[in-house]
């Protein structure tokens, strides 16, 4: 992509055009680049493709539903940030699409500033970690954290306990690092070994 660098860039995915125009108008004021994607087939091509920095998805949409789309984009590319629009309101839906991958839920119709929020909260927690360098560890060790039984591989976001993988969403294994950073608590030590 020929964009600037610095600026994050969101992919809207929506089949009504006066919600992308919105959403686009005020990503834009916000420094943010944006994509648009009206179908979900189109949205998980242009995640994998051109790999944004956040989603904004809406569940009904053609030939592909938000949430089928969610799951493929999830699997395809599991640290990125998927905020689901919906107006779909009901508890179910929103534990639906929170199991299948979305960082967040909002329902339509929403408020621009609490959006704009969320979409900031979520592009911090996807950002990288720097790299926790411990000495006498080679290049490839650089970026795994180990507290005990617990291993955290940041680049490939895989966590084992006891040699055996777990399955964590995102938000789960950005908390999970936050608190293997820290400094260690007996508590802590005491779960993981």
């Amino acid at each position: 992509m020929f964009e600037d660098d610095d600026k994050k860039t969101i992919l809207i995915v929506d089949d009504e055009q006066s919600i992308i125009d919105i959403l686009v108008y005020n990503l834009k004021k916000e420094g943010y680049n944006t994509i648009e994607a009206n179908d979900g087939v189109t949205a998980v091509e242009m995640a994998i493709e051109q790999k944004p920095s956040l989603i904004l998805l809406d569940i009904m949409l053609p030939k592909m539903d938000g949430l089928t789309a969610c799951k493929k984009i999830k699997s395809a590319i599991p640290n990125i940030p998927i905020l689901i629009l919906s107006a779909k309101d009901e508890e179910l839906d929103k534990i639906v699409g929170l199991e299948l991958g979305a960082d967040d839920y909002i329902t339509k119709p929403f408020s621009v500033r609490e959006l704009m929020a969320r979409v900031k909260a979520n592009l911090r927690k996807s950002e990288p970690l720097t790299v926790v360098a411990t000495e006498n560890k080679d290049k490839k060790e650089e970026h795994k954290i180990e507290v005990g039984d617990l291993l955290l591989d940041v680049d490939r976001f895989e966590v084992r306990v006891k040699g055996e993988k777990v399955d964590l969403t995102v938000r789960e294994f950005e908390t999970l690092k936050y608190l293997a950073l820290q400094p260690r608590t007996n508590c802590f030590e005491r779960t993981f070994t």
